[in-house]
This record gives C-alpha cells, sequence and structure tokens, in this order.
C-alpha cells in the first residue's frame, strides 16, 4: 500500500472511532450528546413556534421592527452571559477547580474538604458580585432605554414603542447572566440535562406571555414574556444547581480556608487579563446583529423583520451542529488543565470535522428549499406572500455564511480552554466585524437586506478563517491543512446538494410536501456526493452511527 493509502486510513480510524481507553467517556457522551440533542431540538423547535407566532401576530411591520430593535438586549446578553462569554470562563474555571477538588481532598474530612473546597469558594467569590453587577446593569438599561434605542436604530420614524418594549428585555441582563453561569457551573460537573432545557422554558415563556397578553399589551407582549422566558431560564436549573454545586461554604468557614487559595479562586471573573479577552470576543461575535439593525432601520418598514426571520430560520443547522461542541467543551477544557494536548486534539478535530458535516447539510437545504421552508413556517395572518419571499431571499444569502458562523463556535472553545485566555479570538472576531461593517455600508446602498446578508456572510467567514489557521500554532496542535481539506470536501458535497435542491424544490407546488421531500432528497445527495469525493466524514459515518448507537444504548 502506498503512503497516501496508510496515512488516509490512519486518519478515516482516528474520524470513526475513540480510544479503546476512553470508551466509558465516550459512552458518556454519547449519552450526554443524546440528551443535548433532544432538548437542543425542542428548543428550536418551540423556537420556531415563538417566531410563528410573533409572525401570525405582528406581521413583519412596525411593530415587530420595534420589538425587535428591543430583542437586541436580549440577544446581545445571550451571547455575552449564557453561550459565549460565560461559558468560555466559567466552564474552564470550574474544570480548573475541579481539578484541584480531586488533587486537595487528600487526607482531609469531610468537613475540612468542604470548607476549603474550590469549587465552592469559587462560587462564593464570583455569583454575589455577578449578580450585583448584572442587576446595576440591568437598572440602568432600563433608564437609558431611550439612549438605547436611538443607539441600535437611529433612523427609526417612532421609537416610543421600542423604549417600552426595550424596557422590559432589559430585564433578562439579570437572569440571562444568572442562567448562564448555573449553566456552565452544571456542565463543567458533566451535568447537562437541565442547561439543555433552558431555550425549550425560555420559548415556552415568550409564547404563553404572548397568547395570553397580545389582545391587552400588543406586541409590548412579546417583550414581556422575554422578561418571563429568562426568569424560566434560571429557575429551571436551579434544583440542579443547589444539588451539585451549591452556593460556597458558610462565612466563618470561607475564612478559615488558606488565604492563599482564597486567593487563588477570587480572581476569575474580575481580573482585566481574564475577563477582558473573552468579553471582547463575544462582543465582537454579537455585534454583527447591531450592525444589521443599524443598516437596516433607514430600509423601508420590515427590513428588519426579513432580516430576523431569515437569520432565526438559517441559523437552526449551526445551532444543532455545535451541540457536540457544546458537550465536549468540558473534555477539552480539563485535558488542557491536566496537560493532556494529544486528546484534546483528537477531540477538537473530530469535534469539526462533525459540525462541519452537520452545519453544511443544513445549509444545502436551508438555500435549495428557502421558499418553501419559510412559506410553510410563517406564510399565514399577517405575514404575507410578499414577506415569505424577501425573507427566502435574504436567507439564501445568509446562508453562505453559515459555515463560518459554525466554525467560529467550534474554534473559539479551544482557544479558552486554557488558564488564561489568549486575545486572538478577539482579534479575529475584530477583524471580522470590520469586514460585515465596511462591506455592509457599501452594500446596503445598491442591495439593501441582501447587501447587509451578505456582508454578514463575509465577515463571519472572515474571522472563522483567521481562528482556523490561527488555533494550530497558538492553543492546539491541529492539522490545519487536513482540516481545511475535510471541511472542502464537504463543501462541495453541499453545493451539489443545494443545486439538487433548488431546481427539484419548485417542482411540488405544494410546499409542506416539497419541504419534506428535500429533507430526504438534499441529505441523498449530500450523502452520494461524499462518497464520490471521498470525504472521510463521509465515509466514516455509518460507522460512527453504529458506534454511537451502542454506546448509548450501554449507557441507559
Amino acid at each position: 500500500m502506498n503512503r497516501f493509502g496508510r496515512g488516509r486510513r490512519r486518519r478515516e480510524a482516528e474520524v470513526s472511532a475513540e480510544p479503546a481507553a476512553g470508551a466509558p467517556l465516550g459512552r458518556f457522551l454519547a449519552k450526554a450528546a443524546a440528551v443535548t440533542a433532544g432538548l437542543t431540538a425542542a428548543g428550536a423547535l418551540f423556537g420556531l413556534v415563538r417566531d410563528q407566532t410573533i409572525a401570525h401576530l405582528f406581521g413583519a411591520g412596525h411593530d415587530s421592527d420595534a420589538f425587535l430593535i428591543a430583542w437586541t438586549v436580549p440577544e446581545m446578553a445571550s451571547t455575552l452571559l449564557i453561550e459565549d462569554a460565560m461559558a468560555l470562563l466559567m466552564v474552564p474555571a470550574f474544570s480548573h477547580a475541579l481539578a484541584r477538588r480531586a488533587a486537595a481532598r487528600a487526607g482531609l474530612t469531610r468537613r475540612e474538604a468542604r470548607a476549603q473546597d474550590p469549587v465552592r469558594l469559587l462560587v462564593g467569590a464570583t455569583l454575589p458580585r455577578l449578580v450585583v453587577f448584572l442587576a446595576a446593569v440591568a437598572s440602568v438599561l432600563v433608564v437609558a432605554a431611550p439612549a438605547v434605542v436611538a443607539v441600535l436604530a437611529p433612523g427609526l420614524p417612532d421609537p416610543a414603542l421600542a423604549v417600552e418594549c426595550t424596557r422590559l428585555t432589559a430585564l433578562t441582563v439579570l437572569s440571562f447572566g444568572i442562567a448562564g453561569y448555573f449553566s456552565a457551573a452544571l456542565r463543567a460537573h458533566r451535568s447537562f440535562l437541565p442547561p439543555a432545557a433552558i431555550y425549550v422554558s425560555y420559548n415556552i415563556g415568550i409564547i404563553a406571555t404572548m397568547v395570553t397578553l397580545h389582545t391587552l399589551w400588543g406586541v409590548r407582549a412579546a417583550a414581556a414574556g422575554v422578561a418571563v422566558g429568562g426568569l424560566l431560564m434560571a429557575l429551571v436549573q436551579l434544583p440542579a444547581f443547589i444539588r451539585n454545586v451549591g452556593f460556597g461554604p458558610p462565612r466563618a468557614k470561607r475564612a478559615a480556608a488558606p488565604r492563599s487559595q482564597r486567593d487563588r479562586d477570587r480572581p476569575t471573573l474580575i481580573a482585566f487579563g481574564v475577563i477582558a479577552p473573552v468579553i471582547l470576543f463575544a462582543v465582537f461575535r454579537q455585534s454583527q446583529v447591531l450592525v444589521e439593525r443599524f443598516l437596516a432601520a433607514s430600509l423601508p418598514s420590515g427590513a428588519i423583520s426579513h432580516l430576523n426571520y431569515a437569520q432565526k430560520v438559517a441559523q437552526m443547522p449551526m445551532v444543532l451542529s455545535l451541540m457536540i461542541c457544546t458537550v465536549t467543551f468540558p473534555v477539552v477544557a480539563q485535558a488542557m488543565a491536566g496537560g493532556e494536548r494529544e486528546k484534546a486534539r483528537r477531540r477538537v478535530e473530530r469535534d469539526l470535522a462533525l459540525a462541519s458535516l452537520a452545519v453544511l447539510m443544513g445549509t444545502a437545504l436551508v438555500i435549495g428549499y428557502a421558499p418553501q421552508i419559510i412559506q410553510v413556517l410563517f406564510e399565514r395572518g399577517a405575514f404575507t406572500h410578499e414577506d415569505t419571499l424577501a425573507t427566502a431571499s435574504v436567507m439564501r444569502v445568509y446562508g453562505l455564511g453559515l459555515l463560518g458562523h459554525c466554525l467560529v463556535g467550534a474554534l473559539s472553545r479551544p482557544f479558552f480552554s486554557t488558564a488564561r485566555p489568549t486575545w486572538f479570538p478577539a482579534f479575529a472576531m475584530g477583524a471580522g466585524l470590520l469586514v460585515n461593517i465596511v462591506a455592509g455600508a457599501f452594500a446596503v446602498r445598491w442591495w439593501g437586506t441582501y447587501g447587509i446578508a451578505a456582508a454578514n456572510a463575509a465577515g463571519i467567514s472572515t474571522a472563522a478563517a483567521l481562528l482556523l489557521t490561527g488555533l494550530g500554532p497558538r492553543i492546539i496542535a491541529i492539522h490545519v491543512r487536513r482540516v481545511s481539506v475535510s471541511i472542502g470536501r464537504l463543501a462541495v458535497a453541499a453545493v451539489t446538494a443545494c443545486a439538487t435542491g433548488w431546481i427539484a424544490g419548485p417542482m411540488i407546488p405544494d410546499p409542506l410536501l416539497s419541504a419534506g421531500l428535500g429533507c430526504l432528497l438534499v441529505p441523498a445527495m449530500f450523502g452520494a456526493t461524499g462518497m464520490a469525493i471521498r470525504a472521510l466524514e463521509v465515509t466514516a459515518l455509518p460507522g460512527q452511527i453504529s458506534q454511537f448507537t451502542q454506546r448509548f444504548r450501554n449507557a441507559r
């Protein structure tokens, strides 16, 4: 066998199987991924119902635009306090505290171990300060809502309704922060069920509040629902947090712990060198939404709504594809804490392969069947056929950046898995944001919402390319060239599947039947093309599915 053949078989074995020694961990990850996948899918489904309810009740006009401007606050808060900054800060912090707990318990009584527990000391040093800080920020946003709306949408003709909605959604800064803290702590403790359920409870809260109060409050009911949903996100995790983590030892016991240990645990959230790189990365990432709303505010009424509906649907494949990275992030962080860099490398490369496969298959579907998907999901009530066509066209442009969004989410986690975060992800996202701003400012003049969506895709793809090329030399020595070639082959399969769906979709007049058949046609064409061009992730997929099923059965 030639050298290429031997190398290919070795890489294929890495893609398709965990090391034998990691079998127990593999079974746990299989079960955790299945639970996370189920609840993530349920959350996404309720999110669709939420968006359908908003579209049905308020359409795509002035009222929905006002609410979506106010929704910018919880969207930013979600990125900072749940999905990115809080998780990237606190999962490694709790992982390192757990490693210190295991090393420090030898020779201590149960009471002494509890009093000097690094995990409880970490909670006592960070959670109270976080609650006070976020409560102050939420209060400032409530008072300064007119200025916030003026900054977010300076071209909005009548900002009064947006100001009222913003005052309600500002409350999520506190509730999201607590929910994100709970999620990070529980995931570090390998408790995935409550964190995976937060978006189910969040969307149920929004839907129930809207349905109950929309006749009295109009679109303000949607903003109130966001506040209610944020509270439910924290409450659904509270019992598990108390059971697994706790709120820290009593003050007397905390004072009894060695000063060096208290000082070691205290700075996690307040040291500038630790928090600033993560915060800037998250702010730059979420600022792409701010750029879109800012540029679209001066366009005709409904532009912001079309962008929002298109983005929400288009990003569903990206959200689902990142679930495996969410489950394995604590594993990578703990491997880095223990100096097991080869284990971390294998895990990261597997995650990139699986996430890219999932998101590119989903991209082919949402681009190829965009009109049918939007018509099935939203075209009813105040949402017209013209809104369907406009939203579907924008969604097809957004789809070009889905791989970039997925890679940014997957690649940022290894950068922040070390004890001290690096500034490189913030630099990469800053460069991507600059591309987005400059391209959007020029493109919106000629192409309107399409130009905004294209600029978003260009900016996030730039950030993803920088993160991919920068990870190997700086943090984990992944094989960048090999990963890039694998993603390129998957992209070829996605283009073929997308073109097939684009052509076949209009041949069936009924949109529901057309989209349903597309869910079969697009994966089939993606798989056939992947097999033909020998994409490793596609050829190894049957073995991975079989292995995953076996592990899940053994884990039950």
